[in-house]
Formats: C-alpha cells, structure tokens, sequence
C-alpha cells in the first residue's frame, strides 16, 4: 500500500501564499512538515497529489495499486493513525462531512484526479485532530504539533549534551549531534526544546519551550525566544521570536519582532523589522484572502505576519497586524506596508521582474549550498501567472 496526501485547488487556496510553491502536505508545522509526520508515524514514504506544475518537484506514485489517500491538511496522532490503517478497500474516514482518508486504487485515482467519494462506505471519527485550513491555523497549532514531533522524534533515544556554560531548567531538552549553546538560558518546564544537527545558540539567549531548532540552524546573541517557536533547517535568527514558524533556509538575524506569524522559505528581514500582532481597539485581525479577493475575519485577536517563499524586506521594516505578503515580494520605501502586499511585488509600486528575481534566487540558493534549478523557475513562473489577478 501506498500513501498519498492529496489538495484540491479550494483547500489550497485557504492557504494562500504558502500553498503557491508547494503542496498542503509539504507545510511545516512543529518541528516537522505534515508529510514528514505522515512518514514518520506510518513507517513508510508518502507522496504527493497536487497541482500539476508542482509534480515535477513533489511527484505521485510508484507502482501499488492500492492507496491510502489521505487530505493533505491533516495531522497525524496516533488514535488518528491506528484508524486510519485499518481502513479497508472502498472505506472512507469521515469528521462530520469532512473527508479524511480514503482507501482506494491508483487506477480510480488517475482516473479522476480527485476521486468520487459518493460510493465509500463512510466511518465517522469522532475525535479532535489538528487540520491545517488557513495559514493562522499553523502558528495557532505550533506549540501542540512540537510536543508530538519531539516525542515522535526523540522516543526510545538518548539526547546529546550540552556545555556546562549553559543553564537548564527541567529535562524535557533533545539534542541531536553536532547541536551545540553556550552560556544561555533554557527553560524547558513550559514544553519541549529540540536542537536539531549541527544547530548552534549562540550565548545571551534565552529560550522557553516549546521551541524547535532546526537541523544546521544558528540562533545570534542575546535572542529572546518564547514558546510556540519553530525555527526550520538552514535558518539564521536572532532578536524576538513568539508562537511563529520560520520554515527553512531563512533569515531574521538581527533584532526586531516576529510574532503569531509564518514565515516561508528562502526569505530576509533587514534589521529591526518588526510585525505588530495585536490592533489599538483589541478588536478581531481580519486578513486578505486570496480566493474571496477581500478581507476576512479570522475571530482572533492576535495575528502578525504571514511571507511567503522569497520575499525579502529592507531595514527598519515595520508590518501592521494582519499584514500577507505574497511570494517573491520584495519590499522597500518609505511607510509601513499595506496590509496585503501582493506576490512580486517591487517597492511600493513596481513588479519584480522574473528573470531580475531568478538571479537573485540563484545567489540565495548558493549561499546554503543548493541550486535554483528549472523546476524551481518552473514553480515560480507559475505562481507569477496564478496571481497576475493580485497585481493589476
């Protein structure tokens, strides 16, 4: 059997920007992305169903003809998991009118695309699961998905241990080789801290769980990091860091706030940037939404950022509450942003030009020792035509 995480284009769209250069499953929540968990707790590969320019980059199949379908926005527990392996042939898992697997065939799969539901035998879930829906749903979950990732993670193993130059509170603390902190404060009785390979804290920190450090990530002198906190492989940080995700090969190195947020891949804040998550009248942060071209009220009281992959911004940056800023927005001038910033944005008014943004990709990529190859172009090239609508 193999297991396959699929989107449709209105679950993705929810998801916009995050979602444009990659599929649901491949989003990072806690210390892992949702394709990784399904992995981890299923013991075996998973692959992708999504949009068809993303296939070259996250492909489908190999050759079992019987799948577990699984949607993509779901993560995984373990009641959750033992429910759904025991799904037979013609089954479906259901919460309230909600898919969440289906065991069916690749052949019904290819067929359809998106397979005709109507005649599975439906089983009701009843329980809580964490469903990622809208981006906010990522930071609002961060801190429950940590705590499962690292006893997934860490579960029947024996931690690498850390200088004597720092001080630790509690046990809960899994270092993995290489993972090395000087002389900072880590206070691990609120949740979890996970310090992935060769990731380095620097001295002055202070850190309360939950926290996750990613694999060849490094933390700068003096950060303050409160709980709720990933930061992905490849990431450079530094300043204030509070129930946010950075998900990889980014950087927010110097001093300024990032908070309730998600930032994607391959981004940059200059110097004392900062988001505000919290508006003057308390009131409910509403939030652009790609699919309605309008404003939504999320129902929460806090809400920073959301960036999406390759966007970058100049120093002393500062992002009103709510604020999206699409892919491959670069963002300088005078005033605090809009509250919606569109995707290959340039300045206050200009488009960033591919072929100017591609040779910029290039140099970001090299810098982590990767190549920003034709698929990467082919993505982007893509994403530039989806949200053409966004910029005129």
């Amino acid at each position: 059997m193999q297991i396959v995480l699929y989107d449709n284009d209105e679950w993705r769209a929810k998801l916009y920007p995050l979602s444009l250069t990659r599929p649901v499953a491949d989003l990072r929540v806690g210390i892992l992305t949702i394709g990784e968990k399904w992995s981890k707790w299923l013991k075996q590969p998973v692959s992708f169903l999504t949009e068809e320019y993303l296939k070259p980059k996250y492909p489908t199949f190999n050759q079992d003809n019987d799948v577990l379908l699984i949607r993509a926005g779901v993560c995984p527990d373990e009641r959750l998991c033992t429910e759904v392996m025991s799904l037979k042939a013609g089954e479906k898992l259901v919460n309230r009118q909600d898919i969440i697997a289906i065991r069916t065939t690749v052949d019904e799969v290819k067929l359809s695309a998106r397979p005709s539901t109507d005649f599975y035998r439906p089983l009701v879930y009843v329980h809580d699961f964490v469903d990622i829906v809208y981006p906010e749903d990522i930071f609002i979950n961060n801190g429950i998905e940590i705590r499962k990732d690292f006893q997934l993670l860490t579960a029947g193993r024996i931690s690498a241990t850390l200088s004597s130059t720092n001080t630790i509170l509690g046990e809960n603390i899994f270092v993995e080789e290489g993972a090395v902190a000087e002389c900072c404060i880590i206070n691990t009785l609120k949740g979890p801290v996970y310090l992935g390979r060769n990731s380095e804290i620097w001295e002055g920190t202070a850190v309360r769980g939950s926290f996750a450090l990613g694999d060849d990530s490094q933390v700068k002198m003096g950060a303050k990091i409160y709980s709720n906190v990933t930061v992905g492989p490849g990431c450079r940080v530094g300043g204030e860091l509070n129930t946010c995700v950075i998900w990889g090969n980014s950087s927010k190195g110097h001093e300024g706030y990032f908070g309730s947020g998600v930032m994607g891949e391959w981004c940059n804040w200059g110097a004392d940037t900062n988001n505000s998550n919290l508006k003057n009248n308390y009131k409910n942060v509403r939030v652009y939404d790609y699919k309605s071209d309008s404003y939504r009220d999320t129902g929460l009281q806090f809400y920073g950022l959301i960036m999406g992959d390759h966007s970058k911004c100049a120093i002393n940056t500062s992002f009103n509450t709510g604020t999206v800023v699409g892919v491959s927005a670069s963002i300088f001038g005078g005033g605090v942003p809009p509250t919606f910033v569109p995707d290959f944005s340039w300045g206050n008014h200009g488009i960033y030009e591919l072929e100017k943004m591609f040779s910029t990709a290039k140099l970001v990529f090299a810098r982590r020792n990767r190549k920003f190859d034709n698929i990467e172009q082919s993505i982007l090239n893509e994403v530039f035509e989806i949200t053409r609508k966004q910029r005129d």
